[in-house]
């Protein structure tokens, strides 16, 4: 039997950059076998890529993490527009030709509209037994009819225990939306744009991401040891950052296969 042909590789794509010269960066690509990580180039454009098999890689540690690793060397340099994760191209004249030419327009825009700017992430959570309290010390009906639960059976106090979990609700929800408010109005003038992320947990008060300049970052690292400081007795931040604008852009490539 004849022998199976090897597919040629193609191009794994990690982002967009602004640069007319042609690069090489020190990272090795996705995949694991020592690929450069190099560009493509047309004009004032660049795209970061590495040879790649076409395949279909799952988003593990170890593949997010090469991707990862690329984008932040990257980063140190370059305003980059991330490409989505995973996002392999046939041939180097598909990353050039409908990519860098066809949406040339397109992504020279908005390396204009991020050129300097980078990502930061921030969550802030409540310390449960704290907010807990303070709904109980502040809600009169709550905390009475909690007190009426006492010493009765679940089964005898079914619905009631639901209508407390319904009041708790409501009132955890009304106090995140004002902590949250006194969290973001501190930040917001701080940064260019904001995304406000889904929430995931109970105590997650807030999920966000900032783009911001990096003279403005001394200010923002500033303003989050500020409300550290004010609420720390009933908060706790997680601070990210910088970080690939993930949130702000995220290239998608479909492939003309017949182009």
């Amino acid at each position: 039997m004849p022998a199976t042909e090897k597919k040629p590789d193609g191009k794994y794509m990690y982002c967009i950059i602004r640069s007319a010269d042609k690069r090489e960066f020190t990272n090795k690509g996705i995949g694991e076998r020592g690929d450069t990580v190099d560009t493509i180039n047309h004009r004032n454009l660049a795209c970061v890529v590495s040879n790649s098999p076409t395949v279909e890689y799952d988003s593990s540690r170890r593949n997010m993490m090469a991707h990862t690793m690329v984008l932040e060397e990257v980063m140190k340099e370059c305003t980059i527009l991330p490409i989505r994760f995973g996002t392999v191209a046939p041939t180097a004249d598909a990353v050039r030709d409908q990519l860098l030419i066809a949406r040339y327009d397109e992504l020279n825009k908005l390396q204009l509209e991020m050129d300097g700017l980078h990502e930061l992430g921030l969550k802030a959570f409540w310390f449960e037994e704290m907010i807990f309290n303070e709904i109980i010390a502040e809600t009169p009906s709550i905390r009475r009819l909690r007190d009426s639960l006492i010493g009765k059976s679940a089964d005898q106090t079914y619905f009631d225990r639901i209508r407390l979990g319904e009041q708790i609700g409501k009132a955890m929800d009304a106090k995140r939306d004002h902590d949250s408010e006194i969290i973001l109005s501190r930040l917001r003038p701080l940064v260019s744009r904001t995304i406000l992320n889904k929430t995931i947990t109970d105590r997650m008060i807030v999920n966000a991401a900032f783009l911001i300049s990096a003279q403005r970052e001394h200010d923002f690292d500033m303003a989050i040891q500020e409300l550290d400081a004010q609420m720390s007795k009933r908060v706790m931040f997680k601070y990210v950052g910088p970080v690939p604008p993930y949130n702000f852009v995220n290239i998608v490539f479909h492939i003309n296969q017949r182009a």
